[in-house]
């Protein structure tokens, strides 16, 4: 298995090409075995076709430029991206959540969807339509430069509920996974983001953090594991926040790339398959999220926009067309990375699925 990809690995990480990143996840095990089919393993439950229960998050991704190139990063982000959503599709999202009022989250994402030139101006006008806005903020944009300084403001001006990755309360483990100085410069905006009133009891500014593993395994508890993020922050730098969210790797992009490369893939997809846990599987994100690409096209979740699948052709392909109705109604497009929502207690972009 994977000689193909492994014989491209002198190239620069050729599995950006969703097409490969997708004939890696057909592909089986080295011993013979097909991985089961993620389909088949909901048929087994009673859950497939899986369906939406009814949308409530619009999730924008906004541009793929990033200050940052994390490792496991599973939009491929970074400073050379150049896919950036345009004013012009920002407006027909603004349009189609006028006619939407069941929709009442916008979750912004990237990249650093701050890096987009229109992004002030696209927060100000989804707060005008009185939905709640959540920005996915990697903390070091707030000093990437001086026109981000003032973001912590911003967000309290909007009320924005403000999400953002610390892959850990360690400086070794954070740089290793996001670079070398991420973990301080994390630190520094987090104390910004409090200093404004975010994280605080009372303050109504909410700021979540995010946690993924650094490597090939599968995040433990996240109540546990919250409790442990909020002491050693408090008593090493008098951070506050809210909640912690633990989001399991998705075999894909970066994260796959690395897998595949330091051979942890096939342990890794058995680990996901053996934890499957039908009740996360009731819960998934896509069930009541409808993901925007940054040209407008429509998918069921982040993860499957950055394999390019779209949803299914029976409903709206692209922002222009929205109908949460028609939407509603579709099939969820699965594959082989959706174990990765399903392992354990369920992994969504607000966490675990399983209380």
């Amino acid at each position: 298995m994977l000689k193909s990809v492994r014989s491209l690995q002198g190239q620069q990480h050729e599995l950006s090409d969703p097409a490969l990143q997708l004939n890696v996840l057909q592909q089986p095990a080295l011993h013979g075995d097909q991985f089961p089919v993620f389909a088949e393993k909901l048929l087994q439950h009673d859950l497939y076709p899986l369906k939406p229960t009814g949308s409530t998050i619009l999730q924008i991704n906004v541009g793929k430029m990033c200050n940052q190139v994390c490792k496991h990063c599973h939009v491929d982000a970074g400073p050379d991206r150049k896919e950036i959503m345009t004013a012009q599709t920002m407006q027909l999202c603004l349009d189609s959540l006028k006619a939407a009022p069941q929709i009442t989250t916008v979750d912004l994402t990237g990249g650093a969807p701050e890096m987009n030139p229109n992004f002030r101006w696209f927060v100000e006008e989804l707060s005008k339509l009185g939905k709640q806005v959540m920005v996915r903020c990697n903390l070091t944009i707030i000093l990437a430069n001086k026109k981000y300084h003032d973001l912590p403001l911003f967000f309290k001006e909007h009320q924005v509920h403000v999400v953002s990755s610390l892959p850990y309360f360690l400086a070794s483990r954070t740089d290793a996974q996001r670079g070398d100085g991420v973990f301080e410069k994390s630190i520094k905006a987090l104390q910004m983001l409090n200093e404004v009133g975010y994280g605080k009891e009372g303050s109504g500014l909410v700021l979540d953090l995010v946690y993924n593993p650094s490597g090939a395994f599968l995040p433990s508890g996240q109540q546990s594991l919250e409790a442990e993020f909020k002491r050693r922050l408090k008593n090493g730098y008098d951070i506050e926040f809210n909640s912690l969210f633990c989001i399991t790797n998705l075999p894909i992009s970066r994260y796959l790339d690395y897998l595949v490369n330091s051979g942890n893939y096939e342990s890794y997809m058995h680990k996901l398959i053996d934890a499957f846990n039908p009740a996360a599987a009731t819960g998934v994100m896509c069930r009541n999220t409808i993901s925007v690409g940054w040209d407008g096209y429509l998918y069921d979740c982040d993860f499957n926009q950055m394999l390019e699948l779209k949803v299914a052709q029976s409903a709206p392909q692209h922002i222009r067309d929205f109908d949460v109705a028609a939407l509603d109604e579709r099939n969820i497009v699965l594959n082989q990375h959706c174990y990765g929502c399903t392992a354990g207690a369920g992994s969504s972009c607000g966490g675990e699925t399983v209380k």
